[in-house]
């Protein structure tokens, strides 16, 4: 059976119509690069055939060219951001239906999950003109993902089927085929995540740089220049699409930095080889530039409060929002408010890798996280911090997801102090000291360092509430705040005993969706960081699941890889889910909390109601912000519109 996807008029985002077909009408920003010669007409610029985003049938406005879009930024590698909200991808996601469509390729034919055929768009380039082909997926292929310096552990995961590589062939300058014997279910969501798997590279960029293409001389020179170690150091500086921290680096987003780091103020201009239009001619993005300042991550708040941002949300919380509404004349923005699709908005994460010997084994007995979890008050935490506006529960798929049942979410989470202490009493903690905090087997204190990224006085303000919750029982906390690369080295390391982040990034699993979430895959899952990293490293490092039911979940993650049909894809999520809720690795609290979101008044066509969300979703990137523009001042959104759009009503 072969499905192809294709652009879908009045459907998709973009509709596939040749150039000729469409009068196209050239920037004015590139107008004087067009007349001195610097640049060809943008004829000559965009795709034979480039998609055609259909703004009218969506409900939107069609745009204007032009004007500076600024955001602030907490840090350097904030850049990455830039390619997250500008969301080219090969596939993209659907807003709403969260369904996968064509955007870079012009078109994909999906055999069985085992063969998937891209064909790209003729005549597309790359940000500094040369041509955008076959090549650029070779080099990656050959030259990267395989080349034993660049790629010592081989290619990506997600191309790794039960130990089987893809056969990668390049049919014609403009397709290329990817097939496995066995079906692989994951490879185009991998396409479309936030932060993509990317096949290709700009070979003709990056060949100075490797072994294979570069003259030695000329290498060594560039190595030495550079003050890296040896050439594949210097081309792995070189290379990361993601990054966006290379302004020599060609790229295929609407966007691409001019400003090497370190800096205080990054500018990003349009892609004049963009491969979108809309249906006036116009190519996208609408907007010229967009600038990232950089300011320390507490003042954020206040700064968007003063009208220095466009558009923000990186960096806004909830508590924020009264504050934010309160000068919204004085900066002459509106603010709305987008549900987050988080599993869980707070979690807490017992690490089950922790090199503390006593803490590993309490965090590895599920009744100790059984009777956390039992003693937490999500309602208090609810009322007094989110106003009562959030989804209180475990975490794991929200209400929306076709996965979920009502017990995934209610398992070990109703408040019972009682049953908790029962449970600790079981394991044996029935000692205490004159505080009443119980004590560990070797006669310390039940003392618990909750660490956190301190990125936010939110996850403070619910750590106090838990305090008292958790002294109910005998568990006394403490909270530790570091920087975020920090934080996560002292997670990795296991020095970490219990960490609150965010909950599941994709709470609107369906059956087609990865559950790579609930199973140990990833060294960033904060509960079995190890084991995730033995995963990633396909065994060369961090450490081999040993109980039961994680080893289970890893075997079912595999399972559902080369699972075929979508009835056996839900089953194995099912199953998932079940040992998830009942083994409580992660500590929910309360999820569906709302999302500031502050818009210029000048700016258009940014959706007042719409989902803020990692994966799937870029945040911004799925609404794609290559439509937003500059106008007219708006006239603000009526309250009672902006609240039925936050709250549904």
């Amino acid at each position: 059976m072969i499905r192809t996807l294709v652009l879908i008029a009045f459907v998709s985002w973009s509709l596939p119509l040749p150039v000729a077909a469409l009068e196209l009408v050239e920037t004015p920003s590139l107008e004087s690069l067009v007349y001195d010669g610097s640049l060809p007409p943008v004829t000559e610029r965009v795709p034979t055939e480039p998609a055609v985003v259909d703004l009218v049938a969506q409900g939107r406005e069609l745009g204007l060219h032009g004007g500076t879009l600024n955001m602030i930024m907490g840090g350097v590698k904030d850049t990455r951001q830039l390619v997250v909200y500008g969301y080219a991808r090969l596939v993209t996601y659907e807003p709403g239906t969260f369904e996968l469509k064509p955007d870079i390729l012009k078109a994909v034919e999906v055999e069985g999950d085992r063969v998937f055929t891209f064909t790209l768009r003729d005549g597309h380039r790359w940000s500094d003109g040369h041509p955008f082909t076959a090549e650029d997926f070779r080099y990656w292929w050959e030259h990267v993902a395989n080349h034993a310096k660049l790629s010592p552990s081989g290619p990506p995961s997600e191309l790794i089927i039960d130990g089987e590589a893809p056969r990668f062939e390049v049919l014609s300058p403009t397709k290329v085929r990817y097939s496995w014997s066995r079906p692989n279910p994951g490879f185009l969501p991998s396409l479309a995540g936030a932060r993509p798997l990317y096949l290709y590279r700009p070979a003709h960029y990056l060949k100075e740089f490797h072994e294979d293409f570069a003259d030695p001389e000329e290498l060594a020179g560039w190595v030495e220049a550079a003050h890296q170690n040896n050439w594949a150091a210097l081309h792995n500086k070189f290379d990361n699409l993601y990054k966006s921290d290379n302004p020599d680096l060609p790229t295929l987003q609407p966007w691409l930095v001019e400003t090497r780091p370190p800096a205080e103020r990054f500018s990003f201009r349009r892609n004049p080889f963009y491969h979108r239009i809309d249906t006036a001619g116009r190519q996208l993005p609408y907007i010229d530039q967009v600038i990232f300042q950089i300011a320390a991550k507490g003042l954020i708040p206040a700064k968007t409060g003063t009208g220095e941002a466009d558009l923000q949300a990186r960096y806004l919380s909830f508590d924020d929002y009264t504050f934010l509404r309160q000068s919204e004349a004085r900066g002459d923005y509106e603010t709305y408010l987008w549900r987050t699709a988080k599993g869980s908005h707070v979690a807490l994460y017992p690490n089950l890798n922790a090199k503390d010997p006593v803490w590993r084994d309490l965090m590895r007995d599920v009744r100790f996280r059984r009777a956390l979890s039992l003693a937490v008050d999500r309602h208090e935490i609810n009322q007094v911090i989110y106003f009562g506006l959030a989804m209180e529960g475990a975490n794991t798929v929200l209400p929306d997801s076709p996965l979920s049942k009502p017990e995934f979410r209610r398992r070990w989470t109703q408040l019972d102090s009682a049953k908790a202490n029962r449970l600790l009493d079981a394991i044996g903690l029935t000692k205490r000291d004159s505080r009443g905090v119980r004590l560990l087997p070797d006669g310390r204190p039940a003392e618990i360092i909750v660490e956190t990224a301190g990125e936010s006085t939110e996850q403070t303000d619910v750590l106090e509430l838990l305090h008292d919750a958790w002294m109910r029982i005998g568990i006394k906390i403490y909270t530790r705040p570091s920087q975020r690369t920090v934080f996560r080295n002292r997670i990795f390391a296991g020095a970490t005993i219990m960490s609150i982040w965010s909950g599941v990034e994709n709470g609107l699993a369906t059956a087609e969706t990865s559950p790579d979430e609930f199973a140990p895959t990833d060294q960033t899952q904060y509960m079995w960081p190890k084991w995730g990293q033995h995963y990633q490293t396909q065994g060369r490092a961090g450490e081999a699941p040993d109980l039961p039911e994680a080893k289970r979940l890893l075997a079912l993650y595999h399972e559902w890889r080369f699972a075929e049909g979508r009835a056996r894809r839900r089953a194995i999520w099912g199953e998932m889910l079940d040992i998830w809720s009942e083994q409580v690795y992660s500590i929910g609290l309360v999820s569906g909390v709302l999302q500031p979101v502050v818009v210029s008044l000048n700016l258009h066509n940014v959706p007042v109601k719409a989902t803020y969300n990692w994966d799937p979703g870029a945040h911004f990137g799925m609404y794609r912000p290559d439509t937003f523009f500059f106008g007219p001042k708006r006239t603000p959104v009526a309250d009672a519109v902006l609240r039925a759009a936050a709250f549904g009503e």
